[in-house]
């Protein structure tokens, strides 16, 4: 009987898949994983060998029997681009299939011309960064965006920015699509980090992990018993629109005392800057060269590290305001590990020891007794890496709809479960 060639194909990508989440791995460690023919295993993966998607990795160092060769896949055969941006930057990156960036741009946002000019500027950035790494577009992939706002990561839409007024409801993956003819993955900034950081965490604390955002805007991404929480609508974790102060700050969504509004990284500008005008004195005014306009959140956290009173105090506040929402996300989730933004390791070990005192005086004892609490392991292309990483997963899966497959669930393969077959006593064809 004729094999159709959509089987051969679904067999195809079934293997492609299982090497790149296995790898590197021989073709009889294929065959013990699946219920495909060796027949099939070795035609097929002497086709993709052919077409350079794998790499013979070697041989196998069992110490019975023969040594097999090892397929892995080949990072080099297809590139990504990646965009992450707020409303300070856009950082524009090349990647690989591991994904490893290799081509990285980066630009103040242009909030000047509009929604239209943000989109013109967010692709002129793909076109930019593909033409410095030198790759042909028939190459590429995909494309992936970590956004700084609500995204209908379903649709891939932004439905509203705190951060940027005029960003809502962007059908950005569409846009993107019809300009570049290729997938386009949209995700919120802050699901796209805690991706990238569960990749690099210990398997026993990451399937119960929160990591914390923190900008203009602060997010949450939550991960439960191995599973990124999205909620109905693509809105979990939207933690800097929780309540924390009732008398507090009016928020730009609307409401009065959200955390944003309180600890966000506008309201560290706007406290130094009220003390400024008040005469208390501080060195980060120095910092700025004399000009208080200069001054970033980045500047005063600097500033409290070195030893300025003023600046500490205003960490030491957003500390507190930040350490009654993570014990409220501890008594939810019961998270094994916490992870704060990788930028706020400028504050130092104090800083994370003041947070560590205030969630686990808040929290509930059974929850926070064994947490851990963290600064992130990944710089400025955590987002990149985030949606890259996002944007394998859909590829390789073969999703070409619904909320694209974290690397949690490509972990959790259920065709890829080991011992799936039994050895058998036949051998696979001659490997060559």
């Amino acid at each position: 009987m004729t094999t159709s060639p959509k089987k051969i194909q679904r067999d195809k990508d079934f293997i492609l898949n299982l090497i790149r989440s296995h790898g590197p791995i021989s073709r009889v460690g294929i065959y013990e994983r699946t219920s495909l023919r060796r027949s099939t295993i070795s035609l097929i993966a002497r086709q993709l060998l052919s077409e350079g998607w794998l790499l013979d990795a070697g041989r196998s160092d069992n110490p019975r029997g023969p040594k097999q060769i090892l397929l892995q896949l080949n990072p080099k055969h297809r590139f990504l681009v990646g965009l992450e941006l707020d409303d300070e930057l856009i950082t524009a990156g090349v990647m690989d299939l591991e994904p490893a960036v290799s081509h990285v741009l980066s630009e103040r946002t242009d909030l000047a011309h509009g929604r239209q000019g943000l989109i013109e500027q967010l692709q002129a950035a793909v076109r930019r960064v593909v033409a410095m790494s030198g790759l042909p577009w028939s190459r590429l992939l995909g494309i992936g965006v970590a956004d700084p706002g609500l995204v209908d990561s379903r649709r891939g839409i932004i439905s509203s920015c705190s951060t940027i007024d005029f960003w809502n409801d962007v059908p950005l993956k569409e846009i993107f699509e019809r300009e570049f003819k290729t997938p386009t993955l949209i995700e919120s900034k802050t699901r796209a980090k805690t991706i990238a950081e569960h990749k690099r965490e210990s398997p026993e604390r990451r399937s119960n992990m929160i990591y914390l955002d923190y900008g203009a805007g602060i997010g949450a991404g939550v991960i439960v018993d191995g599973n990124l929480l999205y909620g109905n609508t693509c809105g979990a974790g939207e933690v800097g629109h929780t309540n924390i102060d009732k008398s507090g700050p009016t928020c730009k969504c609307g409401s009065n005392g959200c955390l944003e509004a309180l600890a966000g990284a506008n309201s560290v500008e706007s406290r130094i800057r009220n003390a400024l005008r008040e005469g208390v004195p501080s060195q980060v005014l120095g910092m700025a060269n004399q000009d208080p306009a200069k001054i970033t959140a980045w500047l005063v956290f600097e500033a409290a590290r070195a030893g300025d009173k003023m600046c500490w105090n205003i960490a030491a506040a957003i500390a507190e305001d930040m350490g009654v929402a993570i014990a409220n996300l501890v008594n939810l989730f019961n998270p094994a590990i916490l992870i704060l933004d990788q930028r706020l390791a400028v504050l130092g070990e104090e800083f994370l020891g003041l947070i560590s005192r205030i969630v686990k005086s808040k929290a509930l004892a059974g929850s926070s007794s064994q947490l851990a609490i963290r600064f992130g392991s990944l710089g400025g292309e955590s987002g990149l890496m985030g949606v890259g990483l996002q944007v394998l997963d859909t590829y390789f899966s073969g999703r070409a709809a619904g909320i694209p497959p974290s690397p949690l669930a490509a972990q959790q393969t259920a065709a890829a479960k080991p011992g799936a077959r039994k050895r058998g006593r036949e051998s696979l064809p001659a490997e060559t």
